[in-house]
């Protein structure tokens, strides 16, 4: 279900007009919706712009063609283990980091009121700005040296 038709539902069982969310989750995302009514939708910015908690699981070794579980892969290499101790030190140096980073082509940012991966999805280019991200804390929550899979928090 989309962020729109969750406001939708909403808008309609409640029979409310000003009916907002803080942020829309990507496809494959799960997690909190932020549902604002009425004049608590004015707080929208200030909830977005808010520390997060994200859960992700990365497939080491392989890219897609829209970066994610998804897409058609387009480069495999050979699986290779690293040490835990190893992993976790790599982590470390992302503690308080910031940096400028270019969303992915299949996302639900908006541009021009249209979604990314929409744009992608018809192979029409669009400038996509870069975005100031910034790590307080990465934490190592399972590596899996079989499988090829590490979960991070």
């Amino acid at each position: 279900i989309t962020s729109h038709r969750v406001i939708e539902t909403i808008r309609n069982k409640l029979k409310i007009k000003k009916v907002g969310h803080a942020g829309t989750l990507d496809p494959l995302a799960t997690g909190l919706l932020v549902i604002m009514l009425g004049k608590a939708t004015k707080l929208s910015n200030q909830l977005i712009s808010q520390s997060k908690t994200y859960k992700v699981e990365m497939k080491l070794f392989c890219e897609t063609d829209t970066d994610d579980i998804t897409g058609k892969n387009v480069s495999q290499e050979k699986s290779r283990s690293f040490a835990i101790k190893k992993i976790q030190q790599a982590l470390y140096h992302f503690t308080n980091h910031e940096y400028y980073q270019q969303p992915p082509r299949y996302s639900a940012i908006k541009i021009k009121g249209k979604k990314l991966y929409q744009y992608a999805r018809q192979n029409i280019p669009v400038e996509i700005p870069s975005r100031l991200v910034k790590i307080k804390k990465i934490k190592l929550v399972n590596y899996s040296p079989d499988e090829g899979k590490i979960k991070l928090v």
